[in-house]
């Protein structure tokens, strides 16, 4: 029979199911809450968490000033509020059971300020700090700092060491574990590097069993835990991780399946949506305005911006080597030398309706239709600076508040996207990020008859395998 035996995490002994941090308002107060309530290591998400009125209404997030630059400074506000009020709500559900981590992108806009006035607000409430896409040096002083626990997320022992050698052997007393993201599994945004295949996932044994020879190398005690995330449905299929000596302390970390819980606060809808995936409905893409890989739902969404990516073409200024016909563009008709071929392909484009073309950062230019470039336009325009730098909008966490380079046209405003379907937008034709084995759901019989469980029935099904 599977048993599953608590370990230590964040100081105490708790059951090694994690629940996954989800940006905006997908891992709340309330789901996280519920999850500690139940023994395991809950995880809020600090990513512009929403906050509430002293009446308990929903917050709108709405900017007053008009750069970009103030616009940032308010969502920073806006942020540790947030955080803060998500930290209170989980730890008062929660009792004083379990463990309550807060989770942060650490390419999100002013993401050390968030975090440090986060655990500032909501002092002795968080135990841990969670931090992933991109590299995290920091999160370590400033975990040390208010003296909780740190738990980087990598996708490779490569990323660990570098991490551990700038900067986190100077607070390893407080190293509470490492989250292995698998790549191609895990859904939202993926640690896949240039040097990997997103064609060609790599089991994640071997990865997880390199991760902790390098930790042991660093002398990290094989007490401290891997965190296992991406790709976990069942505990029964991992039974050889646990206990295993090549591992050392392993937790398993959930976060596609709290998303089909009674406290999660997703629509309606897009629970319903998500018992209805089947295999392959999940796409590992890179439009993400961060630059990442990402995985999310095959909707009308991510269909419109793949197709959006084929209507493109390569031009040139002057005319050189194939680019020898002339393509007029944009109101004032301005010249472009394009390919014969590529002329042909786009005139087609147009007379289908996709009138608008629109320039890359890569010298190529992407068709859309009227109303989709005004979209676009817009929304690179509202940019309120929620990434430390943004593909889509060419905007920068510096002093300059740019990136230098041409905005890309083929990405999307994510803030936007995701406060939309967080707070009951079109599941169609909003991003809807879900890890690739979300089409379970589907077939689990735990699920059947659209049977939507209560964190804690979640939770025990996960202790005894299931």
């Amino acid at each position: 029979m599977f048993k599953l035996d608590p370990i230590v995490i964040s100081g105490r002994e708790v059951l090694p199911l994690v629940e996954g941090g989800k940006g905006i308002n997908v891992s709340n107060g309330e789901s996280s809450g519920a999850w500690a309530a139940a023994g395991g290591v809950a995880t809020f998400s600090g990513v512009n968490a929403d906050n509430y009125d002293e009446n308990g209404n929903l917050i709108p997030m709405v900017y007053h000033t008009k750069t970009r630059t103030d616009r940032h400074k308010e969502l920073i506000a806006f942020g540790i509020k947030g955080a803060i009020a998500q930290a209170r709500i989980a730890h008062d559900i929660s009792g004083g059971q379990g463990r309550l981590h807060m989770n942060v992108l650490w390419e999100m806009g002013g993401a050390e300020e968030i975090l440090e006035g986060a655990l500032e607000g909501a002092k002795g409430l968080i135990h841990g700090v969670t931090c992933g896409a991109g590299m995290p040096y920091k999160v370590a002083e400033i975990a040390a700092k208010h003296n909780v626990f740190y738990y980087p997320i990598v996708s490779s022992a490569r990323a660990f060491r570098a991490l551990w050698k700038r900067s986190y052997h100077k607070h390893g007393n407080l190293l509470g574990g490492v989250v292995y993201e698998d790549p191609w599994l895990a859904g939202g945004h993926n640690g896949l590097s240039n040097s990997e295949n997103p064609e060609k996932p790599e089991p994640p044994y071997g990865r997880v069993r390199e991760l902790r020879a390098t930790m042991r190398e660093c002398g990290v005690a094989d007490t401290v835990p891997v965190f296992m995330a991406g790709g976990v449905w069942a505990l029964k299929e991992w039974e050889e991780w646990i206990g295993n000596p090549e591992l050392g302390a392993i937790a398993f970390q959930f976060g596609t399946r709290p998303l089909l819980t009674q406290e999660s606060p997703i629509s309606d809808a897009w629970k319903h949506r998500l018992l209805t995936l089947k295999s392959g409905d999940v796409l590992l893409h890179r439009f993400s305005p961060t630059g990442f890989y990402s995985s999310a739902v095959k909707n009308a969404f991510i269909t419109e911006l793949v197709d959006r990516s084929h209507r493109q073409i390569a031009f040139s200024s002057e005319s050189v080597g194939d680019h020898v016909a002339e393509l007029p563009i944009g109101a004032r008709k301005r010249i472009v030398w394009v390919t014969p071929h590529d002329k042909e392909q786009a005139l087609a484009w147009m007379a289908q309706g996709f009138t608008e073309a629109l320039r890359t950062p890569d010298n190529t230019l992407v068709f859309v239709d009227a109303e989709k470039a005004e979209e676009i336009r817009k929304d690179q325009v509202d940019c309120m600076g929620c990434l430390s730098q943004c593909v889509f909008s060419n905007w920068a966490q510096n002093e300059a508040g740019t990136t230098g380079k041409k905005a890309d046209p083929r990405s999307f405003c994510i803030q936007k996207t995701l406060q939309n379907i967080g707070h009951g937008g079109d599941v169609e034709n909003e991003l809807m990020f879900a890890g690739h084995n979300a089409f379970r759901f589907g077939s689990d019989p735990f699920y059947a008859g659209g049977f939507i469980p209560t964190v804690r029935q979640l939770v025990e099904r996960l202790a005894i395998g299931e």
